[in-house]
């Protein structure tokens, strides 16, 4: 996974990239992560990358030609580009387009945002795809930028420790991660469920089923909505609303499942 970043705040991108996962995969090989200074490609003695918008307004915006002459000095013959544009007016994204991400053959370019935003023309002139990770504003798109880059990166094969690790994950199956414990089985009064200390495998993979649908019922009822659970799951649904009928009165957007 080749990941180009464009940004006007290195530090921000290289100390995250340095720790953990990230910085593991790029240790194995499997993700090779560029970071740009914007502020290199611009000709103005005091590297200014910003200016006023037109029209009048608050805040500053991104000058386009310091970004196109960064990424003119990336090109490469028979090189070949995604551009990304980290910004909540972009699509959700979701573990499939993570997925997607992390299986990209292309170099993705990354082109983070600061102040009010980049100038329009870099988007349509470079035919960038737009990526938000929710329905708020960060500062600038480098925290968003590695957020990206991170749940790409789980999909490589060797990047995690467990390969399993990746499909387990919360939304792996549009479903949400089942509860999990370590050592000691005793913390301050509170114990771990017995059926996990059973060794019975078939019994704990039939738990942590049951429990992944709990969790989403309870906090995520919208991701049951319009899907085709099999026989096993709509038992287990089953069972849990004998247990605590309430999960299916969980508000989402002004209304409930009931």
């Amino acid at each position: 996974m080749q990941c180009e970043i464009l940004t006007l705040f290195p530090e921000i991108i290289s100390g995250v990239a340095s720790q953990s996962i990230l910085k593991r995969a790029q240790e194995m090989g499997h993700l090779r992560l560029r970071i740009h200074n914007i502020r290199d490609y611009t000709p103005d003695p005091h590297r200014v990358a910003d200016d006023v918008p037109y029209g009048g307004g608050g805040g500053m915006v991104m000058k386009a030609e310091p970004i196109f002459q960064a990424i003119d000095a990336l090109r490469q013959p028979g090189g070949k580009f995604r551009f990304v544009i980290p910004s909540p007016q972009g699509i959700p994204l979701t573990q499939s387009l993570a997925e997607e991400l992390s299986q990209e053959h292309q170099s993705l370019v990354f082109i983070c945002g600061h102040y009010e935003g980049i100038d329009e023309r870099v988007q349509s002139g470079l035919a960038a795809e737009e990526i938000s990770i929710g329905d708020y504003v960060l500062t600038g798109g480098e925290l968003a930028t590695l957020v990206i880059i991170d749940a790409a990166v789980r999909f490589i094969p060797g990047v995690l420790g467990d390969p399993q690790s990746a499909q387990q994950d919360s939304f792996a199956d549009s479903l949400l991660d089942y509860p999990h414990f370590t050592r000691p089985s005793a913390v301050r009064g509170l114990g771990v469920p017995d059926i996990l200390l059973s060794g019975n495998h078939q019994a704990i993979k039939r738990w942590r089923r049951k429990e992944a649908l709990r969790n989403t019922l309870l906090k995520r009822p919208d991701l049951l909505e319009d899907r085709n659970l099999p026989d096993e799951d709509q038992q287990l649904i089953h069972e849990i609303l004998e247990e605590s009928p309430s999960a299916l009165c969980q508000p989402k957007a002004g209304r409930s499942l009931s």
